[in-house]
């Protein structure tokens, strides 16, 4: 994406989830060096506390403490050097809604945030949030 600067190219990966996930009721990108909420769209207005907090339940969920010493664990006892993260994708069903987490590829301090109902064809969002994060990779 040569030409677009990186707040561009959120907001158009956020619009994109929108638009090709099927079923999508929201979508945001997380930077998870900052714990900042880098971009947002949704059908519902929201208030800006919830909004914060998703990218803090965001940097909790893929680098939390302890979620960085079972990630530590396994790269002890693989004999992996690497500062790779294991939590690439994670999803959370709620009462209602189907959140789906994506860290870039890239960039691990990206991840891409996609909900939907709890009635989405998970291998739908799969394949359309993927389809979304791998072709512009931040």
């Amino acid at each position: 994406m040569l030409g677009k600067s990186l707040s561009d190219q959120m907001s158009l990966m956020v619009k994109r989830m929108r638009q090709e996930v099927p079923d999508c009721l929201a979508s945001g990108v997380v930077d998870l060096a900052t714990g900042m909420l880098l971009a947002v769209e949704t059908t519902d207005a929201h208030p800006p506390e919830v909004l914060d907090l998703l990218a803090g339940a965001t940097l909790d969920l893929f680098q939390g403490r302890t979620v960085v010493m079972i990630e530590d664990v396994f790269k002890e006892r693989r004999g992996v050097a690497s500062s790779e993260h294991y939590f690439q994708e994670i999803l959370v069903n709620s009462a209602n809604l189907t959140h789906l987490f994506i860290r870039n590829n890239q960039n691990a301090d990206v991840v891409a945030v996609v909900v939907c109902p709890k009635s989405v064809n998970i291998g739908m969002l799969f394949a359309g949030a993927r389809r979304v994060v791998k072709s512009l990779e931040l």
